[in-house]
């Protein structure tokens, strides 16, 4: 798995998927759930921690189901669209709104999982309605296994949506823009770009932003204000950079990521008396 992380850290799958159609992904779930099999979905890893000694079950990627067509001001896009695929698609087209998303290292599933977000943007703001599937057997069976669901019902929270509490399986997403001149949206994400590139460690191998910002603080500004910028456990290190991001600065194993994670949750408490919690998702077999 370290081969789809964005922190190039993990183990083997027992089983690995790559569906490129609608009907392939009922078989893999229908499959998964005959079989008794654990599965989990995977787009482009980005927020995710795989264990060292991989995943159990049946990991579905997402990456051959990729595809993206324009309605008017509307742009339609499967959960395996890359972000920067989908914002570059919607800059051509002169379509703006999702000029804050260009930098995400993520797919639109996992966009859309997480609301994810940056400078003042959120996926909600954006997002017109969803297709996904409910993976039990009775539901992707029936004659119309696709459920529509409208902006409302997403439920969406801080990094948090329905398809995470209800358990859906993203499948596509169709977003609202505005017109406007392509030559401003492309100087917008490139100052955003530019921006990006200036404060964060995107030279290093990361899961983006490690923990949630606690309410009242800034996550890397109590990760600094403890003296633990630079701090490394293994290879995994606090951003010299950033402190809100974990790098990989060369053979870091998931375990020490997870116990820098640790580290820094204890440290902070013990000295601001502030929960951190994690943005990354830890998978497999911990």
């Amino acid at each position: 798995m370290h081969l789809h992380t964005s922190y190039e850290i993990g183990g083997p799958a027992q089983l690995y998927a790559l569906p490129s159609s609608q009907a392939e992904i009922i078989r893999l779930l229908l499959f998964a759930l005959e079989h008794n099999v654990p599965w989990m979905v995977v787009g482009k890893g980005s927020n995710l921690l795989v264990s060292d000694d991989g995943i159990l079950g049946l990991v579905i990627s997402t990456d051959a189901y990729a595809k993206l067509t324009k309605d008017e001001n509307y742009i339609s896009a499967f959960c395996g669209v890359s972000l920067k695929e989908l914002c570059d698609f919607a800059q051509e087209n002169g379509l703006s709104g999702l000029e804050f998303a260009s930098g995400i290292p993520g797919s639109v599933g996992g966009a859309v999982f997480m609301n994810a977000g940056a400078y003042g943007g959120e996926i909600k703001d954006v997002l017109y309605c969803s297709k996904a599937l409910h993976p039990v057997a009775e539901s992707l069976t029936s004659a119309n296994p696709v459920l529509h669901i409208k902006a409302e019902e997403h439920d969406f929270g801080y990094r948090s949506s329905a398809f995470q509490s209800k358990g859906w399986f993203h499948l596509s997403s169709v977003f609202k823009l505005e017109y406007a001149d392509p030559d401003a949206i492309k100087a917008k994400m490139e100052d955003l770009h530019e921006q990006r590139w200036s404060k964060q460690p995107m030279d290093c191998p990361s899961g983006g932003s490690t923990f949630k910002r606690p309410e009242g603080y800034f996550a890397g500004k109590l990760i600094q204000d403890c003296g633990l910028r630079g701090y490394s456990i293994g290879g995994a290190q606090v951003s010299e950079k950033h402190c809100g991001f974990i790098i990989n600065k060369g053979g870091a194993t998931a375990k020490d990521v997870s116990d820098l994670i640790k580290h820094i949750q204890d440290t902070v408490l013990e000295r601001f008396g502030v929960e951190l919690h994690t943005e990354i998702r830890k998978v497999g077999r911990w």
